[in-house]
């Protein structure tokens, strides 16, 4: 389907050569400030021709409000956004070997079994253009938590290749334990991410080498994969909803739909398989004035008075966020189209060739950034509208005695 969210609602469409991409927003509060200056940010950031390893694609990405706001201010009604597709190039897909073969590993096959049909040009609605209505949404959601809570999302790139950030050892076999990953998810930003383009990994030499990686497959009209590290800093407590929609399960939910995405990890991840419990349990601590919130900006919003002395469970326990910074790991496979002739199949069954046309990433990675944090926007956002619900309707019974006292929230 192409809705996701049950209380922060986003519908996308659109295909990789049509007229326009975009995307319908239901249920976005009312009253909030909203123009569309707040959402292109994360639209320049995600467009294609961004440097020399991405896509030559020629998109502006100009995103217009169509409805859903009056004078800057969101009406709590649905808000539709759209993208025009200003240079598509369906002449690059029209041509008879293009016609014959399905590209591999490529969607063109389980699409044409699925539907029965499939768009002539491009990837269609497995095309990464569809994201680009994920990213306007998450830019809304975005907003909201951050005006609300303080909410902070930051991914980079964690690793390209056999180039990583923080390469697994003996010692550390996960992150999780290295206190130069746990430092960084706890400090990183957006602009310190972006001063290390284009491949968004905040280490200088690391992110040279990763460049150079990429630029060398490219040459080589191949592709290669890699991984993306997403911190969400400040979300309240209490999100999630057991059993089958914890948070960790809709947070893999959100990025596995990402297209090209193999692989999801939250905090220790695979790597914490190797650690014991006696390293791997995260002992509650009294939490600091400003992890409870006092005298802070966002002083209001209630924060627990406990948190935690080590994050191996990546702020989520039973399901459910317990206040520490989220963090996970998102795996992007190598861009499935190649300018290198590869033996393949037809659609007739017949042996052959195939040579791909059109304009293609040689590495994801870098622009699927902004995508991961759009994702995760919208997985806390409608994580938190669903426990306004919950709360807003226990406020309203009267106070229980004898039982663990309630937090208001």
């Amino acid at each position: 389907m192409s809705t996701f969210g049950s209380h922060f609602r986003v519908t996308t469409y659109g295909e990789s050569h049509c007229l326009s991409v975009g995307c319908i927003v239901d249920g976005c509060p009312p009253g909030m400030a909203l123009t569309e200056d707040d959402i292109q940010p994360q639209m320049t950031r995600r467009r294609p021709g961004q440097s020399a390893i991405t896509t030559p694609r020629d998109e502006k990405d100009r995103v217009e409000i169509q409805s859903g706001t009056e004078f800057g201010i969101t009406l709590g009604t649905p808000i539709g956004l759209k993208v025009m597709n200003e240079n598509q190039r369906k002449q690059d897909y029209g041509n008879k070997t293009m016609d014959l073969y399905p590209r591999p590993s490529h969607a063109d096959w389980t699409y044409l079994e699925k539907y029965g049909v499939k768009a002539s040009s491009g990837g269609g609605r497995s095309s990464a253009r569809e994201t680009i209505g994920r990213v306007a949404a998450g830019a809304i959601a975005e907003k909201y938590l951050r005006e609300a809570y303080g909410v902070e999302i930051v991914a980079f790139t964690a690793s390209i290749g056999n180039e990583y950030l923080f390469p697994p050892s003996r010692e550390h076999p996960t992150s999780a334990t290295n206190p130069e990953f746990l430092q960084l998810v706890n400090a990183i930003d957006r602009k310190t991410v972006d001063s290390f383009l284009p491949v968004r990994c905040p280490h200088g030499e690391t992110s040279k080498r990763m460049e150079q990686l990429v630029a060398d497959f490219r040459d080589k009209h191949d592709s290669i994969g890699g991984t993306v590290t997403c911190v969400i800093r400040n979300a309240p407590s209490g999100l999630g909803e057991p059993c089958f929609d914890k948070l960790e399960a809709t947070l893999a939910h959100a990025m596995l739909s990402i297209p090209a995405t193999k692989g999801f990890e939250i905090g220790s991840g695979f790597g914490g398989c190797q650690v014991p419990g006696s390293i791997h349990n995260d002992a509650f601590i009294k939490a600091t004035p400003v992890e409870a919130g006092v005298n802070g900006l966002h002083s209001k919003v209630r924060r627990p008075k406990l948190t935690t002395k080590t994050n191996n469970s990546g702020g989520v326990q039973g399901g459910i966020s317990n206040g520490a910074p989220i963090y996970f790991t998102v795996a992007f496979k190598p861009p499935a189209t190649i300018g290198q002739a590869q033996q393949t199949a037809t659609y007739e069954e017949q042996d052959g060739t195939l040579e791909a046309k059109g304009r293609h990433d040689p590495c994801v990675v870098p622009r699927a950034v902004p995508i991961v944090e759009a994702m995760a926007a919208l997985v806390i956002m409608d994580a938190v509208l669903a426990q306004h619900a919950r709360t807003a309707a226990r406020s309203l019974l009267p106070p229980l005695k004898g039982v663990v006292p309630v937090h208001q929230q």
